[in-house]
């Protein structure tokens, strides 16, 4: 409901058939976002930095695929957005890279490839383990956290301030973000990241809720 309802008003579609939903989480609750995305007739492009996780859902067949490779995962993209085939694809890595890759490719080709983004990591408990920095990999980001949890909460911050830039790219370009209620936005702003709205007061984010703007 909320992808579809995401599509109806921020789309204006019924149809999402060719449109592409990138999020991130296959874990506890957001494991159901590749099922959602298939139901929803859309491509849905979900990234996960825990291989259990992730083979979970695959094994499950709430993944129809799974990759380790952006340059495939956005050869998949493409191909399904253009044949507007329904697609779960999970991307075994870190969102951070694969909301960078999207906007490099924005930057290099002109092709804007996501129409919708969201996020389901962990953000209410980001320094234990809900969220992992792009900068390291996921055994080497958890040995950092029990050994070093300060180094930990800095990289993570570092890390969230350039996942908010490579959406806000993106943004500006026409794709539609919603804030999952996950806390995403709010440690954002606590890293420093550009996602407070523009001339609304400090509590006020560039982007929507879902639970008023979309559920509601």
């Amino acid at each position: 409901l909320t992808v579809l309802n995401a599509g109806r008003r921020y789309l204006k579609a019924e149809d999402l058939s060719g449109k592409v939903f990138v999020t991130s989480g296959l874990g506890g609750m957001s494991g159901a976002q590749a099922k959602a995305a298939v139901i929803a007739g859309c491509v849905g492009v979900i990234a996960e930095v825990d291989e259990a996780a992730l083979m979970k859902r695959y094994k499950q067949g709430w993944l129809m695929e799974i990759s380790n490779n952006l340059d495939h995962c956005i050869a998949r993209l493409r191909d399904a957005r253009k044949n507007k085939t329904a697609l779960s694809l999970g991307y075994h890595g870190n969102v951070v890279d694969l909301w960078e890759r999207l906007a490099y490719e924005l930057d290099t080709t002109g092709e804007l490839l996501a129409d919708l983004g969201s996020d389901q990591t962990s953000c209410h408990n980001p320094f234990s383990g809900g969220y992992y920095p792009v900068q390291l990999g996921f055994e080497e980001a958890k040995q950092l956290l029990s050994t070093n949890p300060g180094k930990f909460r800095t990289l993570v911050q570092e890390s969230l301030r350039r996942h908010v830039a490579a959406i806000n790219r993106l943004t500006d370009k026409g794709m539609f973000f919603w804030d999952y209620g996950n806390a995403f936005l709010l440690e954002a702003q606590r890293a420093g990241a550009d996602v407070e709205k523009k001339g609304a007061n400090k509590t006020e984010f560039r982007y929507p809720s879902y639970v008023q703007h979309i559920m509601g």
